[in-house]
């Protein structure tokens, strides 16, 4: 029997290039599944495939991209968040309303979106903020009921500072083996300190007065509660002792160590469902510690 998730609850999955962010959304999810959550996967990347697979989904969904109307810079709908910080219209609805084109699910019923892939629009198709808005924007129901949604975003920071931050309950980093996935969850973690604390976001660049006011509106409600950080790709002892060390000092311990799982990357590279016992019992321990935290109902 399913059992009903926390309201809205909301995960964003961050980190630098290659520090795994996809892996350790499959295990995450299926985790939060495995616990008797109702579970939707948002694959926010806007260049990386191959998560429909990861899964074990059969084929890909249709990006909402093309649900929404298409890239402004295209002469779509969906504009930058950064130019319009406007909420996407129509981004609030059941999942049963969507076309069933826009979603596929799991072998354990994770239902996957794709908000949109620059790949095959073209050149000059213009940057992928509107992709970032559909992750910032998207509020979906299953059978009248608010799922936990994990949100797999872009590699890097540009999805954080377009304003994904405000719209997610708990930011977990990806942390491999790196000097700049150290940083990474230090300048997270000190951008989520900003918006708790009440900085507004840059408007400068916004002529309309009532779209800065709005900007800052939206950053003031924001419902981040905090950021948390997994290890990912971890081979040695000596790096994980590190990586706790630098992490622990910075207020960010780690939840939950996904090691180094050569199977995996081959799974990866084969566009096969990803297995492996020891990430499964990853996933577990960073979802418990998630669900400590909760909603915060914003």
């Amino acid at each position: 029997m399913t059992t009903r998730s926390p309201p809205g609850f909301r995960v964003g999955i961050f980190g630098k290039g290659g520090a795994g962010k996809s892996t350790v959304t499959v295990f995450l999810a299926r985790a939060l599944r495995g616990l008797g959550h109702t579970v939707v996967v948002l694959d926010a990347d806007s260049t990386n495939v191959g998560l429909a697979a990861a899964l074990g989904a059969a084929g890909d969904p249709e990006p909402l991209l093309t649900h929404f109307g298409g890239m402004v810079f295209s002469g779509g709908a969906v504009t930058c968040p950064v130019d319009d910080p406007t909420p996407l219209p129509g981004a609030e609805f059941d999942l049963g309303d969507l076309p069933p084109r826009f979603v596929v699910r799991s072998p354990e019923g994770i239902a996957l979106l794709v908000a949109g892939k620059l790949g095959g629009l073209g050149p000059g198709a213009g940057c992928d903020g509107p992709v970032a808005k559909i992750a910032r924007d998207l509020r979906v129901r299953v059978e009248g009921h608010d799922p936990i949604v994990v949100v797999d975003h872009k590699a890097g920071f540009e999805d954080a500072a377009r304003g994904a931050l405000t719209a997610v309950d708990i930011a977990l980093v990806a942390v491999d083996p790196t000097t700049a996935a150290l940083r990474m969850a230090g300048h997270l973690q000190a951008t989520v300190a900003a918006i708790r604390r009440g900085v507004p976001p840059a408007t400068q660049h916004l002529a309309q007065p009532e779209l800065a006011a709005l900007a800052v509106r939206l950053f003031r409600d924001a419902r981040v509660r905090g950021v948390m950080t997994v290890l990912n790709r971890v081979a040695t002892p000596a790096d994980e002792n590190y990586l706790r060390r630098v992490l622990d000092s910075e207020g960010l311990p780690p939840i939950a160590v996904f090691g180094e799982e050569p199977a995996v990357a081959a799974q990866w590279l084969r566009g096969e469902p990803l297995q492996s016992h020891a990430l499964a019992k990853a996933g577990q321990e960073c979802a418990r510690e998630i669900l400590t935290i909760g909603p915060s109902g914003g």
